[in-house]
């Protein structure tokens, strides 16, 4: 086990190479580009397929093709780039091929700038192309669980043949922290893909990889069995952290770097005797709504931070139904939420006691 010093967006790269991921396809966008870069340089190192394409359409195109074959498979871009591949995303789920897809996210909307944002949380967790669909979506907020949380993307993948996508910020991708690593990279053991396009080898019938039902009752079947599946992933996939939470009067909430500053918000805020705690969501879908309904039962105010004018708020208000005030912070369009600031806030709404 060694520890170096990594950039998010480069262990985002080996973080996939280590999960097995050994075809790539994408269009460079800042600010993910070293991503592409640093897998330019590895694929080949590892006998893997890196291939730039002409547009984020052609990537994603490719990654359906490659996804159908039965490899590892994998894209990333930025939120313009994302909104672009909206359409081959609800190919992929339609199809119900495994695949990660990575997003670094940058203020918008339209072509915005190249500074960090959370602005593309719907287009996430709610479906962004059409059709009835979800993603499994994950949300780290260190190098570390960065290189952690690849290996799970393509498990989750493959273990419920869908997409997965890892959502992170331009902040997590540029920044740099010690990661510890295995000396020597073990690919693990990928699952048999029976359903896989990839010749009939025996079999009597080809297999048939499509998102096309002509028919509306088949294509209601569809629908029913990927949210019987949705179930499924929402009872066993949840995940989320917990920090100082037991005896909070105040529960922070944010993803990703917000999270990061909520979290140094509640020691600052615990230091003047205010009762702060934390709900940090590590899956934005499934989100964990449950740890919020229980944290009803001592809290008496939510204050939820983002890098947006307020996405992520929606689906806390709907899991505290109502009990307690909901409150909202945010910065938008590339600017950052400062501990300070959301000190104050903080303080602010503990003097005006909940609503």
């Amino acid at each position: 086990m060694s520890k170096v010093l990594m950039k998010g967006n480069e262990a985002i790269g080996e973080g996939a190479i280590r999960a097995g991921c050994r075809h790539f396809f994408g269009y460079p966008i800042t600010p993910q580009s070293e991503l592409p870069h640093y897998l330019a340089k590895r694929m080949p190192e590892v006998g893997g397929v890196f291939l730039q394409a002409e547009s984020e359409v052609s990537s994603i195109n490719m990654v359906y093709g490659a996804a159908g074959a039965g490899v590892r498979v994998m894209t990333s871009s930025s939120s313009p780039g994302i909104s672009l591949m909206q359409e081959g995303i609800s190919y992929l789920v339609g199809a119900e091929l495994p695949c990660v897809i990575v997003n670094v996210m940058r203020g918008g909307p339209g072509l915005g700038n190249i500074a960090p944002a959370q602005g593309d949380y719907f287009q996430s967790v709610k479906g962004g192309g059409h059709g009835d669909y979800k993603l499994i979506v994950l949300a780290p907020a260190s190098v570390q669980e960065i290189i952690d949380m690849m290996q799970l993307a393509f498990d989750l993948a493959d273990k419920y043949r869908t997409p997965v996508m890892v959502l992170g910020d331009g902040i997590l991708g540029q920044m740099m922290e010690p990661v510890e690593l295995d000396d020597e990279v073990t690919v693990p053991e990928i699952p048999a893909r029976p359903w896989a396009a990839s010749g009939l080898k025996g079999r009597e019938k080809p297999n048939v990889i499509n998102s096309l039902y002509i028919v509306p009752e088949e294509c209601e079947k569809l629908n029913q069995r990927l949210f019987a599946k949705y179930a499924a992933i929402t009872a066993a996939e949840t995940r989320w952290e917990e920090y100082r939470l037991a005896d909070a009067e105040i529960v922070l909430t944010g993803f990703g770097t917000c999270a990061r500053i909520a979290k140094s918000v509640v020691d600052k805020a615990r230091a003047e005797g205010i009762k702060a705690g934390l709900i940090r969501p590590i899956t934005l879908w499934p989100f964990p709504a449950e740890v919020y309904a229980k944290a009803t039962a001592h809290a008496e105010q939510f204050l939820c931070v983002e890098m947006s004018m307020g996405q992520m708020v929606e689906d806390v208000k709907l899991a505290v139904n109502g009990k307690r005030p909901v409150h909202f912070y945010g910065r938008s369009g590339g600017m950052v939420p400062l501990a300070r600031d959301v000190l104050a806030e903080v303080r602010k709404l503990v003097a005006g006691g909940a609503k």
